[in-house]
């Protein structure tokens, strides 16, 4: 984001436009909704500009702009459709300390003036940082179908009834203002006016304050590989309405984008064979902010039932007599699986996939490695970058052929994603020099036919491998 979207207060403040074509007709129209005193400076003003300068909307004068007339001046407007013009006045402006703008020249310009939907108060800017001013006419006429015309007015109205409502929880408070923007409060404004919408708010205040609080509720939310796109329309809508969210470490900074902006946001990573946040105080926050009357999204990457320490979670919220639910999320096997272009299971090769860890709290994970090792097992293999020389000596081991195809997906869904296919005597080499966590190794799966196939490998092959 190279243009930070802002509010500027433009109250009793001074915006200077230097020049009176149609360029500068076109942006006076926004610049006319603000509180500001405008003034423009062009020759040959067009039609409109005279007269809201006749209406006192604006002060015109027929001369290009100097120095003293942006002395107080907070924004500047370069609008002559001449650069050598819109450079002067800008210049003049960064000499004055305010913000400089020309018209539709991104690199010469300090800040954007956004396509904008005007339900004032309710302002809704867009911008594309002058990408697709196409795309952001669109988004306007989607958001101004969107939004009635009396939102602003309903705004307004609760600006003078919010000091009524300080005495609630700030649940409660949430919960009445979801209830104050709705298709009610609207039917009530157009039958009544701004009388009608107070009687419906005091009803409102009187039912939430004398409703029992809400119980607490932890929601375990899979959070899938890290594309948002990938998370379930139910895990998105509770993430939503979160006000607490205890997040894993490979949760995507993308999905926690997701989350209310004013919810409390916890990391409680763990990191294999690494710093971590303990499991007793993970439970005790869940605990602590479910008493509380909030509600909790413990946020796991993939699926919260795969190796996330769920039934452990749930033993705790179980004690201390915490409802909770779990929203399933895709797991990084199923997620690897499909970026790499692979089944994970096949009629004829393997009809059965094993889902395993490579490490468990005590270290390397020790697994049924002579099941493993015979021809066509497969496994989706989780925490196994650290623990593939481990893994990979204890099927060798056991009789593993060494060309057992190996798929690994790292970051899988991400912009950083990587698929290497390997063998199973490569597999420590590979993962040291081009494979960084998270990663899911594919065991027995191979990307495409052109991969030696372990069942039908001669010794020769064997023997080379090795």
């Amino acid at each position: 984001m190279r243009f930070f979207p802002i509010f500027v207060d433009t109250k009793g403040k001074t915006v200077v436009v230097s020049g009176a074509g149609h360029a500068a007709e076109a942006k006076l129209r926004l610049l006319l909704k603000t509180d500001a005193k405008i003034f423009v400076y062009g020759n040959r003003p067009t039609n409109a500009i005279r007269l809201w300068a006749q209406e006192g909307r604006l002060v015109l004068q027929e001369r290009a702009v100097q120095w003293d007339d942006v002395s107080d001046a907070s924004l500047v407007y370069g609008a002559n459709d001449n650069l050598e013009l819109d450079q002067q006045a800008v210049a003049l402006g960064k000499w004055a300390g305010a913000l400089t703008n020309i018209v539709d020249n991104l690199e010469e310009s300090e800040f954007l003036t956004p396509a904008i939907v005007d339900r004032d108060p309710v302002t809704v800017a867009i911008g594309t940082e002058g990408t697709a001013p196409v795309l952001a006419r669109k988004i306007k006429v989607m958001n101004e179908e969107f939004l009635s015309v009396s939102v602003g007015k309903l705004a307004k109205i609760a600006g003078g009834l919010r000091h009524r409502v300080a005495h609630l929880s700030g649940v409660a408070r949430r919960k009445l203002w979801s209830q104050y923007y709705s298709s009610d409060t609207e039917a009530a404004f157009e039958q009544g006016g701004e009388d009608q919408v107070a009687d419906r708010f005091d009803d409102l205040v009187f039912g939430v304050s004398n409703q029992k609080p809400a119980a607490g509720k932890v929601i375990f939310v899979g959070a899938g590989p890290g594309d948002p796109d990938l998370m379930t329309l139910k895990a998105r809508k509770h993430l939503d309405n979160a006000d607490v969210v205890l997040h894993d470490r490979l949760v995507s900074p993308e999905i926690l984008e997701l989350a209310r902006r004013e919810a409390l946001i916890i990391e409680t990573g763990k990191k294999g064979f690494g710093p971590s946040f303990a499991q007793d105080e993970i439970n005790r926050l869940m605990v602590k902010y479910a008493r509380e009357g909030h509600k909790v999204v413990r946020l796991k990457g993939g699926d919260p039932a795969v190796f996330g320490r769920l039934a452990e979670e749930i033993d705790a919220l179980d004690e201390a007599q915490i409802s909770f639910e779990v929203v399933p999320g895709i797991t990084a096997a199923s997620a690897g699986a499909a970026a790499a272009g692979v089944s994970l299971t096949k009629r004829g090769r393997n009809e059965s996939i094993r889902i395993v860890t490579g490490h468990d709290l005590k270290g390397f994970n020790e697994l049924d490695w002579q099941a493993l090792a015979q021809p066509n097992a497969a496994a989706a293999i989780y925490m196994g970058v650290k623990a593939s020389s481990f893994i990979a000596g204890r099927l060798l081991m056991h009789g593993a052929n060494p060309l057992t195809p190996i798929t690994v997906v790292a970051s899988a869904s991400r912009k950083e994603q990587k698929i290497t296919t390997t063998t199973l005597a490569k597999l420590p080499t590979v993962i040291g020099e081009e494979v960084k966590s998270p990663a899911i190794l594919l065991f027995g799966l191979a990307r495409s036919q052109a991969n030696l196939n372990a069942a039908t490998a001669t010794h020769e092959q064997l023997a080379g491998a090795l």
